[in-house]
């Protein structure tokens, strides 16, 4: 389902991933963020204009992957929990407009862990496919809780550019999850790490039980 800023559900579409915003409706910030996915065409060339920046990116060592995060447990209020398991970081100027990109999916035919495991190591892989979206300042790779779903809990500087990204994920975690399972929800005006300092700052909100963290665990390696 639908979560729009004012809280007002809708019937799913098929083929229309959930999705919510908190905050950016025409009141607080002058325009909404659109909540359904991009065009096909329109998303193949924004993962292709990734593809191009990230190699530019890639060149000039501006991707780290620190390990700062890495091996802290994020408990979630629908009563899941997951480990941190890869951290990606691009060199960035700071913004006044941060926004937090919550994103969730379960993958088809992967159920064992051997699997798991498996899609961890190659998700690296799919580094190029996000990281040259415009305004990606970071992302927390978190592994499988015990429903079978992944997600990643991202920094951007902007929203709009969020919600832009998210919208164009959405068609390539369609080709490999399962259906109904991707959703994804933006937080503005928060940092990563304010956001990880403070674990109920989404109980205000109301955010989704799935994207809302109860506690993060400091017991990062």
């Amino acid at each position: 389902m639908f979560t729009t800023p004012d809280h007002q559900s809708h019937r799913q579409q098929p083929g229309v991933p959930a999705a919510s915003v908190h905050g950016m409706d025409s009141k607080t910030a002058g325009y909404p963020l659109p909540l359904s996915p991009l065009p096909i065409v329109a998303a193949a060339r924004s993962v292709a204009r990734c593809v191009l920046v990230t190699v530019q990116l890639l060149a000039r060592r501006r991707v780290h992957l620190p390990r700062e995060h890495v091996g802290q447990r994020l408990r979630f209020a629908d009563g899941t929990e997951a480990v941190i398991y890869r951290e990606t970081v691009v060199d960035h100027v700071p913004t006044s407009g941060p926004a937090v990109l919550v994103v969730t999916f379960r993958l088809r035919g992967v159920h064992s862990a051997a699997t798991h495991a498996l899609f961890r190591w190659e998700s690296l892989l799919n580094t190029p496919l996000f990281l040259g979206f415009p305004g990606l300042v970071s992302k927390l790779w978190l592994a499988s809780d015990s429903t079978g779903a992944y997600r990643g809990l991202y920094q951007w500087d902007d929203p709009q550019l969020a919600a832009d990204y998210a919208r164009t994920l959405w068609r390539v975690l369609a080709l490999v999850s399962v259906p109904g399972s991707i959703r994804y929800h933006v937080i503005p005006g928060i940092t990563r790490d304010e956001l990880l300092s403070r674990s109920g700052y989404l109980d205000e909100l109301s955010a989704p039980d799935w994207s809302r963290l109860a506690s993060a665990e400091n017991t990062a390696a």
